[in-house]
């Protein structure tokens, strides 16, 4: 990171390129997120001579990303997020920790859907496996 010596704060250093390489995503990630108002768009920083133009992005800029890319990864909605990211600048952690409970439970839906296809698909394959006759159970199951 840059550090001004006039100011004595950190100053930005990405573009929009080096931010998506920091955060491993891609940089129309980056301008959809921005869309959806979950990434801020900074300024333009003026060049030389009064050209340039390029937006500069921070490390809280890539602390913003990398924390959408682990709330997706938890599961929650891009609409969750954004709940998430204004709940961070407040204090109301029963409302965050109603979102988390929210997610839990809908993990857990889907934990137990995936068990009982599991024990189906097992049950399907011992079948299979015996040696019977005619087709196999596996793709008649799959027929409907």
């Amino acid at each position: 990171m840059v550090r001004s010596q006039d100011v004595g704060e950190w100053t930005p250093q990405w573009t929009i390129a080096g931010l998506a390489r920091e955060g491993g995503v891609g940089v129309e990630t980056i301008r959809y997120y921005q869309r959806r108002g979950l990434m801020p768009l900074p300024e333009r920083v003026p060049g030389p001579g009064g050209a340039g133009g390029i937006r500069r992005y921070g490390e809280a800029d890539v602390r913003r990303l990398r924390f959408i890319r682990s709330a997706q990864e938890a599961g929650f909605t891009l609409e969750q997020i954004g709940e998430l990211l204004a709940l961070d600048a407040t204090d109301d952690r029963a409302r965050v920790r109603e979102l988390a409970q929210t997610r839990i439970a809908a993990l857990d839906a889907q934990i137990a859907g995936l068990q009982k296809a599991r024990g189906a698909l097992a049950h399907l394959a011992g079948e299979c496996g015996s040696g019977g006759e005619g087709p196999c159970p596996i793709l008649m199951s799959f027929e409907g």
